[in-house]
């Protein structure tokens, strides 16, 4: 099972063993999108949904999810996060809302997953918020966009 490092030999599940590597600054970023109907995104913006601020609700939970990432996905570690950064962008065009993630940390191994979980989680928390105007809302394009730091060093989707 070359290639997968969260495998044994015997392709069984193990935590990677990070203790060697040096500790280095690390960040990733992560996008993704939730698609709604024109008069959600409305009131979003206007303050409208009756269970309060959706965007600032909505970051909390990607920032919370963020540092709670070990105790979801069984083989991260660990990780004394530094910063979570979660901004929204409200395209009126399209009837969505971006969502992105920028986590940072100080540590021996990457944030990419924090930052995915950190996006998903503001996606669902935005879905959560809205669900009594809008069922339809369809979370979407959630993928890693940029990571930086650690031995395979930079990564930028094109």
């Amino acid at each position: 099972m070359k290639g997968f490092s969260h495998l044994d030999k015997k392709g069984k599940a193990k935590m990677v063993d990070v203790s060697e590597k040096p500790a280095t600054l690390r960040e990733a970023i992560a996008r993704g999108s939730v698609y709604m109907k024109p008069q959600t995104l409305k009131l979003i913006k206007e303050m409208g949904i009756s269970k309060g601020d959706v965007l600032g609700v909505a970051k909390v939970a990607g920032i919370m999810a963020a540092k709670k990432t070990s105790e979801l996905i069984p083989m991260c570690h660990p990780l004394n996060i530094t910063s979570v950064h979660i901004g929204f962008t409200l395209d009126r065009k399209k009837n969505k809302v971006d969502i992105e993630a920028r986590i940072r940390v100080i540590g021996q191994t990457g944030v990419e997953m924090e930052a995915l979980t950190a996006v998903s989680v503001a996606a669902l928390t935005l879905y959560d918020m809205c669900k009594a105007v809008d069922k339809e809302m369809t979370i979407s394009e959630v993928m890693l966009v940029e990571k930086r730091g650690g031995r395979s060093g930079v990564f930028k989707r094109s």
